[in-house]
C-alpha cells in the first residue's frame, strides 16, 4: 500500500464554533467529504505530484484518505496564524523524500512556507549525507542542497489568515493528500 500520487491543498474556515470552523476549512480545501487519517512525513519513492483538481477527480466521497496535515486555529481577533506543509523530493526517484508540518502564530505565508520547506529539506539532507550548517539561512542551505544534486525539488503549500475580528473561530490548514493506485479504479 504505497501511494503513487500526491496533491497539495489548503483552506481557511470561520465560524462561531471551533469544530465548524475546521469543517469549513476542510471544505475550502476540497477534502471535507473524506475520512482523513493523518500520517507521518514520508514522500513515497516515485510518487508523482498532481494538481488538486486532478486529485479530487480520482477520489470518492466517504473514502479513507491518508494525509500529512498541518492545522491551526484561534478565536483571538486579528491574530496572524499559518499552517504549512513543506516538501523535499530527492533526485533519485527510488529514494523517499520528506513532507513536514509547521503551524505558527505571527508568521505570514512566506515565512511559514519557507520554514516548512527548510524543515523537509533538512530532514532529507540528513539521510542523504549532505552536510549543512543548521544555523545558516534557508536561502544558503537551499542552494547547497540543490547544487549537491541529491535534492531535486523543494516546495510548500501554506495557508495563513488573521483571526476573525469578531472573535469567531478561524482555522487554517494545509495538507498533502496521498493517492493510492487502487483509488484510480
Amino acid at each position: 500500500m504505497v501511494p503513487n500520487k500526491v496533491f497539495f491543498t489548503k483552506g481557511v474556515g470561520v465560524h462561531k464554533e471551533y469544530l465548524m470552523s475546521f469543517e469549513l476549512a476542510l471544505r475550502d480545501a476540497g477534502i471535507a467529504p473524506f475520512n482523513l487519517v493523518t500520517v507521518s512525513s514520508i514522500y513515497p519513492p516515485g510518487c508523482k505530484r498532481i494538481s488538486r483538481e486532478e486529485g479530487l477527480k480520482i477520489i470518492k466521497p466517504g473514502q479513507i484518505l491518508f494525509v500529512v496535515m498541518s492545522r491551526n486555529a484561534t478565536n483571538e481577533p486579528n491574530r496572524l496564524m499559518a499552517s504549512s506543509v513543506g516538501c523535499a523530493i530527492p533526485a533519485d526517484a527510488d529514494q523517499y523524500g520528506y513532507l513536514s508540518e509547521h503551524h505558527s502564530f505571527g508568521e505570514n505565508d512566506q515565512k511559514a512556507g519557507d520554514y516548512a520547506e527548510d524543515l523537509a529539506a533538512s530532514m532529507l539532507a540528513s539521510i542523504l549525507g549532505i552536510e549543512f550548517n543548521s544555523d545558516s539561512a534557508w536561502d544558503e542551505r537551499e542552494q547547497l542542497y540543490k547544487m549537491g544534486g541529491k535534492i531535486v525539488k523543494t516546495t510548500n503549500v501554506t495557508q495563513s489568515a488573521l483571526g476573525n475580528k469578531d472573535g469567531f473561530w478561524t482555522t487554517v490548514l494545509a495538507a498533502a493528500v496521498l493517492v493510492m493506485p487502487e483509488d484510480e479504479k
